[in-house]
């Protein structure tokens, strides 16, 4: 599924970065460490965190975007360091359940 599918599809705002990247399937987590090894090219990570740490990680996993949930905003820092890493960062209100909820329908249709 595109990105930007997935932003009309749920009404996700987008942060930064470009929304035409492709993922399968999803991870949800905070804990940086565990997510280097669990985010993969074809996972959009869904996580609460918002600092320049999750952008790093971001860039060294090629996630294809980071949705942050529960109406997190991303620090400056970070914003500035996803416009120029060219990371794809998006926003919901929504907490990380019932958005992995929602994608998941999505991603079976």
């Amino acid at each position: 599924m595109k990105i930007k599918d997935l932003c009309d599809a749920l009404s996700l705002e987008v942060v930064a970065g470009n929304t035409d990247n492709e993922f399968s399937n999803v991870y949800v987590g905070d804990f940086l460490s565990r997510a280097m090894t669990k985010v993969k090219p074809e996972k959009l990570w869904i996580t609460i965190m918002a600092n320049t740490n999750v952008i790093a990680v971001a860039s060294l996993t090629d996630a294809p975007a980071v949705l942050l949930a529960e109406g997190v905003k991303l620090q400056e820092e970070a914003l500035e360091a996803a416009k120029e890493n060219g990371i794809c960062v998006l926003s919901s209100n929504e907490d990380a359940y019932s958005l992995c909820l929602a994608i998941g329908k999505l991603l079976r249709e």
